[in-house]
């Protein structure tokens, strides 16, 4: 079974990266661009799971404790396969 996870930045927290390809987008012609959020993704593959449940139980605590600073990122259970 497969899990995909997205973590972002929190809103209000600031993005650096993000503002950096905004204004590179920018400079490409894209000027309707307004504000660009980067994140990360992650896909999780598990060999000794076949409940859903179970591996999304899993996954939530993998994505808090290990992928993501819950302090200034916050994070998606996309999918699981």
């Amino acid at each position: 079974m497969k899990a995909r996870v997205v973590v972002r930045l929190k809103e209000g927290v600031l993005d650096p990266q993000g503002e950096a390809i905004r204004r590179a987008l920018s400079k490409m012609g894209h000027h309707s661009i307004s504000n660009v959020r980067q994140g990360k993704f992650f896909e999780l593959e598990f060999e000794d799971a076949s409940d859903a449940e179970e591996i999304r139980r899993r996954v939530d605590q993998i994505a808090n404790k290990v992928l993501s600073n819950p302090i200034i990122e916050g994070y998606e259970i996309k999918e699981i396969l």
